[in-house]
């Protein structure tokens, strides 16, 4: 397997970074439906929480790396026989997904340097993340509707992501299984991936 994509798959670096941002993205969506109905008072409240804004702030970097990559390592072209319509549909997606990945945890970073709270980041307890600038010389009362107006984005964003990301699984299963033409193949490593026309 190559490093660099080819005309024919994606290469070492491109899928490295899908997966890890894919699992990431799916291990976030699941903390982040699950800690929030936990009771003040459940000691793993809290650290699910730091463990939900390091995983975020990770898929931040990986997909800042991500997009870098696509940017300097074009991607494999479409088959030439994909219909009009599913290459809109292909194309868009991606757009969204890449703006989703990159969206949620910035809204979720200044969700957190906006709390009037003022609770540290302990990215996976190791170090103290820095909140983003401008919000520390804000009073608490000048925070708190700036806190509550990025968490309705942050949740409107992942309840995004969380449609989205089905949608993007079944369109690669449908790839695969129904139309053949080895688009999700070429995102997998170890496998052999021939030009389709």
């Amino acid at each position: 397997m190559t490093i660099a994509n080819t005309q024919t798959r994606y290469g070492a670096v491109a899928m490295t970074l899908h997966w890890l941002i894919a699992l990431a993205v799916i291990a976030n969506i699941a903390l982040g439906l699950y800690f929030p109905d936990l009771p003040r008072s459940d000691p793993n409240k809290f650290a699910l929480l730091q463990l939900h804004k390091s995983i975020g702030l990770t898929v931040l970097v990986l997909s800042l790396a991500r997009l870098g990559w696509r940017l300097i390592n074009p991607v494999p072209p479409l088959p030439a026989n994909m219909p009009t319509i599913l290459k809109w549909a292909a194309h868009g997606s991606h757009f969204l997904l890449y703006f989703l990945i990159i969206a949620i945890p910035l809204s979720g970073w200044l969700l957190v340097s906006s709390s009037p709270l003022g609770l540290p980041t302990m990215y996976f307890g190791v170090i103290e993340w820095p909140n983003l600038p401008g919000f520390a010389d804000m009073t608490r009362a000048a925070r708190k509707p700036l806190s509550h107006e990025f968490g309705s984005v942050h949740v409107f964003l992942a309840w995004s992501a969380i449609v989205l990301v089905p949608i993007h699984i079944g369109a690669a299963l449908y790839h695969q299984f129904i139309r053949h033409d080895n688009i999700l193949m070429r995102m997998l490593p170890g496998t052999k991936v021939e030009k389709v026309a």
